[in-house]
């Protein structure tokens, strides 16, 4: 069969991995793709916001089977397009992809639905949001309403930060129209778990847990980015965390969706703080996690496009979903200054010392080709990503993995799994 990607990061050349071992697969294309990416399946030059030019192409190369990477795409309603082509996809409808796409929605329906979460006020006016902020209690956290790149999400320690956090978002549009509606949260502390679930409208399967690290630099210091490294499994995710989970958050979500009339096929992935209340939903993506894909999905045994399948086709509960007894850590390579300015263009050498290498992965993220030589091309560069029998060997592994590539301002966290 066909199967194109949709998608240009770490996370599709995941997925492109993982599809390229399933015997099923004949070709695989992606679009646009990256120089990574373009080692494995055929990368095609179009956007992934562009859907009438990608529906024209799975239809005129007959693609079996379309998988979505990316938020902004499913956000926007790219699924819907291609189901309206009688064409085969993997990911939510717009009207469930507004489970990542709206803030202030998912915040709501958890409410509805008795389903663990922070307490919170949604607001669509900066005066009422500084009002509410003159009483509340600090720290407090802000999010935009819609996408921001990961970044939208203000914690701010006094009220000074909280105000001017405010004027950011919803006055000065840091993130455009995504702050036109914000939430303001009650701070929550503890420890941050990712778990990742297929779903077919009303079965879910877990996959295994994983940990991001989100701040750019080391000791969970700096800016907020879209992620500098995770490890899979956590080992805060025990089984009384997984049964809770089980009891009140995954099934649950499942139901509330399709009780409002928005039955969600494809991924849901579940940002979870571990409070001394129990496990509450920090958020819901609608999607692959990236970097968590990168250690995730180089565990699982099953062949990726029967799971993809299952979910189109209503039948989920007829697999058994498995991963390996064992761990990944993924360290993120960026360029220096990520996430606000940095350099682009330089070469990246290294790279052949990983074709064969059992158990390692460089999973690209910004790059490019460029006469013929692989250059770096955004902020997060590459993932490289080992497996280990234990964390602290996949960790051990993956950071020694990392000094077999270079390139010009090339910058790491050295902290990723530390505490393992």
């Amino acid at each position: 069969m066909k199967v194109l990607v949709v998608g240009s990061g770490g996370r599709e050349h995941a997925i492109c991995a993982s599809v390229a071992k399933s015997p099923k697969v004949d070709k695989i294309y992606c679009a646009p793709g990256n120089a990574g990416i373009g080692q494995i399946a055929e990368c095609v030059p179009i956007g992934a916001m562009e859907f009438d030019k990608l529906v024209d192409f799975a239809k005129e190369n007959e693609i079996d089977l379309t998988v979505i990477g990316m938020d902004d795409p499913l956000v926007g309603g790219v699924v819907d397009k291609f189901e309206e082509a009688g064409l085969r996809v993997f990911g939510p409808r717009k009207n469930a992809a507004i489970l990542e796409g709206s803030k202030a929605f998912s915040k709501d329906l958890m409410k509805k639905y008795n389903i663990p979460t922070a307490g919170y006020e949604n607001f669509d006016s900066p005066e009422e949001a500084m009002k509410y902020l003159e009483t509340a209690k600090m720290p407090i956290v802000l999010k935009a309403d819609g996408l921001a790149l990961g970044k939208g999400v203000l914690i701010c320690q006094t009220r000074e930060e909280a105000m001017e956090g405010v004027r950011t978002l919803m006055l000065d549009k840091k993130f455009g129209d995504a702050g036109n509606t914000i939430v303001v949260e009650e701070f929550m502390t503890g420890k941050e778990v990712s778990v990742l679930s297929f779903v077919d409208g009303k079965t879910i399967k877990i996959m295994t847990s994983a940990q991001d690290h989100k701040r750019a630099k080391d000791g969970d210091q700096g800016l907020n980015t879209g992620g500098m490294g995770t490890f899979s499994p956590s080992p805060f995710y025990t089984d009384d965390v997984d049964e809770f989970c089980k009891k009140y958050i995954y099934q649950a979500s499942v139901d509330a969706m399709a009780a409002e009339g928005r039955p969600f096929t494809g991924i849901i992935f579940f940002g979870l703080m571990l409070t001394e209340d129990g496990p509450k939903v920090l958020e819901y993506n609608a999607r692959f996690g990236d970097p968590e894909a990168q250690v995730v999905l180089p565990r699982m045994k099953n062949d990726i496009i029967d799971v993809f399948e299952a979910c189109i086709d209503g039948k989920l509960d007829e697999i058994d979903l498995q991963f390996e007894d064992n761990a990944a850590v993924c360290v993120v390579l960026a360029s220096d200054g990520y996430p606000v300015s940095y350099e682009k263009g330089f070469e990246i050498k290294g790279l052949e010392q990983f074709d064969g290498k059992d158990g390692y992965y460089v999973f690209h993220a910004g790059t490019k080709l460029d006469d013929g030589k692989i250059v770096t091309n955004g902020g997060r560069v590459l993932g490289v990503t080992a497996k280990g029998d234990t964390l602290k060997e996949a960790r051990a592994n993956a950071y020694e993995a990392t000094k077999l590539i270079d390139f010009d301002n090339k910058y790491m966290r050295t902290d990723i799994g530390k505490e393992l």
